[in-house]
């Protein structure tokens, strides 16, 4: 395996790319979330490059226009269509023997590439999609949980003695607990259009998708309140990592995300 840093052509402008090599002919394609370079938040895309590619798929990382080492203007996700495209094609060039392409992308990289119904690829793994239309999607956000996310959470520490001593011994912020409860009662946002938009996209797309979500994470129970709200409750593609953040830090759960991954890969 080598890691060899490149460039392709988007329209008039050059993208910045780095390609993990590897002999299968599935490969991966990585695209960043956020405002993301192509290695990812502590380095976390390339590490998790690396490991794919030692179990033998080539993979693919780029940062989009006016990302990183690219050239042209940042437009965000709902433009990045184009991108993904040109990349692909690149990733083809580079690696002829590759026959299949799946995709893995992260909050706005996953919604992205629903937008764009797959955007040409044969595989999709949607991570923590993101759904909030009134607030610009980065890695730092922190998005206000919705009623349903923050009513589960507080079921779950009931659920725990350790929790329950906590509440008894005064160890918990009872301001805080009386604002939590108040959400808690509130109804939920109704379906944003954005979500409707991206299942909109994904039916457009006829290969394998596996929609991953950190159930830590605030950008995760957002986006599963909003596909219930569109009708997509008790989705089947659905795959959660209990416990995890939004980037799969804990060792646990970044070999679950790359279990996932390479489960789509050998699919």
């Amino acid at each position: 395996m080598s890691r060899l840093p490149l460039s392709f052509g988007c329209g008039t402008l050059m993208l910045a790319a780095t390609l993990d090599t590897a002999p299968g002919t599935t490969g991966l394609l990585i695209v960043s979330g956020g405002n993301e370079i192509r290695a990812g938040a502590f380095s976390g895309q390339a590490r998790l490059a690396a490991r794919i590619a030692r179990a033998g798929f080539p993979v693919f990382r780029f940062d989009r226009r006016g990302v990183g080492d690219s050239e042209g203007e940042n437009r965000g996700f709902r433009h990045s269509a184009r991108d993904i495209a040109a990349a692909i094609e690149a990733f083809r060039a580079i690696a002829p023997q590759i026959t299949r392409v799946v995709a893995f992308g992260n909050c706005d990289a996953a919604s992205a590439l629903m937008l764009a119904g797959g955007a040409g690829c044969d595989g999709l793994v949607l991570s923590n999609p993101w759904t909030i239309e009134e607030q610009a999607p980065d890695q730092s956000s922190d998005p206000t949980p919705p009623p349903a996310a923050i009513r589960a959470r507080y079921l779950e520490k009931l659920k725990n003695p350790r929790e329950i001593a906590r509440l008894l011994g005064g160890g918990v912020d009872l301001t805080k607990l009386a604002r939590g409860l108040a959400r808690a009662v509130g109804p939920d946002p109704a379906p944003s259009s954005l979500a409707n938009e991206m299942r909109t996209g994904l039916t457009r797309f006829t290969g394998e998708v596996r929609i991953l979500l950190a159930a830590a994470d605030r950008t995760a129970q957002v986006f599963e309140t909003a596909w219930e709200a569109i009708g997509e409750s008790g989705d089947p593609r659905i795959r959660r990592c209990a416990g995890a953040g939004h980037a799969y830090v804990e060792p646990e759960h970044t070999d679950w995300l790359e279990a996932q991954i390479l489960a789509a890969l050998r699919a």
